[in-house]
């Protein structure tokens, strides 16, 4: 399974950092790598199916990014921890985000709507589609349009107010 999809992996890597991004010691295919380290370490790594794989893979590179934001934020306090990400929050353009700001939105997001934030964690850092993404939760896609402008929202006030 990891030699099929690590090739889509490596494109949601490239799709996520973007062209211009400040990890510049953090590639697509270190990102990908550190990843799958991760998930071979995991113990009970039950994976399903195709969705299932990208949702966990999604959920680790989002550790990961989170795991270098904070390493290089204690070396240089505040410096490298901005990421530029495919979010769609306040924009419908690429922007740059405090990684950490978005992490910690994530989790009170995540505490009020559990499935908002896994189906936000899908999109940012799994690259899913919107019909992706309801396969993968296992909803429709009216409702994960729903999920997904709220979600947005929220995300989009927090991080106003983190700045």
């Amino acid at each position: 399974m990891v030699e099929l999809l690590y090739p889509e992996l490596r494109r949601v890597a490239q799709y996520q950092l973007g062209a211009r991004h400040p990890f510049s010691t953090l590639q697509p295919a270190s990102l990908v790598n550190e990843a799958f380290m991760k998930l071979a370490q995991s113990e009970r790594l039950g994976v399903n199916d195709r969705q299932h794989f990208i949702a966990l893979s999604a959920r680790v590179m989002r550790q990961v990014l989170v795991d270098h934001a904070r390493q290089k934020g204690a070396a240089r306090r505040d410096a490298e921890r901005n990421v530029t990400l495919n979010t769609g929050i306040m924009s419908a353009r690429e922007e740059e985000v405090d990684i950490l700001a978005l992490d910690e939105s994530l989790k009170r997001l995540a505490e009020h709507h559990p499935e908002g934030a896994q189906l936000v964690e899908l999109r940012f850092f799994g690259g899913m589609t919107i019909e992706e993404a309801a396969l993968a939760l296992g909803k429709s896609v009216a409702t994960i349009n729903r999920m997904w402008r709220a979600s947005r929202a929220y995300l989009f006030l927090q991080l106003q107010e983190s700045q």
